[in-house]
């Protein structure tokens, strides 16, 4: 579904090589302490903040509970996509011509 990736840290970061030559998906890596290479990722996280404190232990909630907060945000709608959910975006595109077929 995509053609890129923008990473920001995790584990996984140290096997984006193998990753890329598996999927055949470039991957970008954000520069430290550069919040604008990484605008979708600081929009969810200012919006998961309405849900759940900065440094929570998520050890309180549930998975049902987070699984309601995922469901809520991913029908947000959502400026950048025109005041659409991700939730619709997503689906707009498993529908198009350009969604990878297998």
């Amino acid at each position: 579904m995509r053609r890129t990736f923008t990473w920001d840290r995790s584990r996984e970061i140290a096997g984006h090589k193998s990753i890329t030559a598996a999927t055949g998906t470039q991957i970008y890596l954000c520069k430290p302490r550069s919040p604008c290479q990484r605008g979708t990722n600081e929009n969810t996280n200012r919006l998961l903040r309405q849900y759940l404190p900065k440094n929570a232990d998520l050890r309180r909630w549930s998975q049902s509970d987070l699984d309601t907060i995922a469901d809520e945000l991913n029908h947000r709608p959502r400026k950048v996509h025109g005041y659409r959910s991700p939730v619709e975006v997503y689906a707009d595109h498993l529908n198009s011509d350009d969604a990878l077929t297998v």
